[in-house]
């Protein structure tokens, strides 16, 4: 298959692999950090314009579809991540909250990730499966992950970064 980006798609395209690996990195990386922030911040911008293309393209149904609604609750988990973090607030709660939602966030994006290879590159009589399990996959390994890692990444922030 030969496929062309336009403007939008390649802005899109551009900013999803630059989330994809500024969201590992700030993953991978001490919590808590100016490094933290810095590419935490990073990554909430990659991931507005991200959204926003995402719901500007209209390509595969020709009007609002399934993945426009996947965009709108992707905004909702950054969104739902930056606001606790940046407030502190609820107090007791605001790092586990920033926790839940900024990872949630980067599993959703790499289950996106799958939906636009497929929806881009190889549209074929399978595909909704093939999403849907991949997607299902991510999402099931990332929670795991998540949860299996939770106490020991919280952990290795300092006390008064939790206030």
């Amino acid at each position: 298959m030969n496929y062309q980006f336009d403007v939008l798609g390649l802005i899109h395209f551009t900013s999803a692999l630059f989330a994809m690996v500024v969201g590992m990195a700030v993953i991978l990386f001490q919590k808590g950090t100016k490094r933290h922030v810095y590419l935490g911040y990073t990554y909430v911008v990659s991931m507005l314009i991200l959204n926003a293309t995402a719901l500007m393209i209209f390509d595969l149904f020709g009007r609002f579809g399934p993945f426009h609604f996947m965009a709108l609750f992707s905004l909702l988990t950054v969104i739902g991540g930056l606001v606790p973090a940046f407030l502190k607030k609820p107090k007791d709660k605001w790092l586990d909250m920033h926790y839940e939602f900024m990872n949630w966030s980067v599993v959703g994006l790499y289950a996106a990730f799958w939906s636009e290879t497929f929806s881009r590159f190889f549209r074929f009589a399978g595909f909704w499966t093939l999403v849907i399990a991949a997607t299902v996959l991510t999402v099931v390994l990332g929670g795991i992950i998540l949860k299996m890692k939770k106490k020991k990444i919280l952990s290795r922030i300092t006390s008064t970064k939790k206030k």
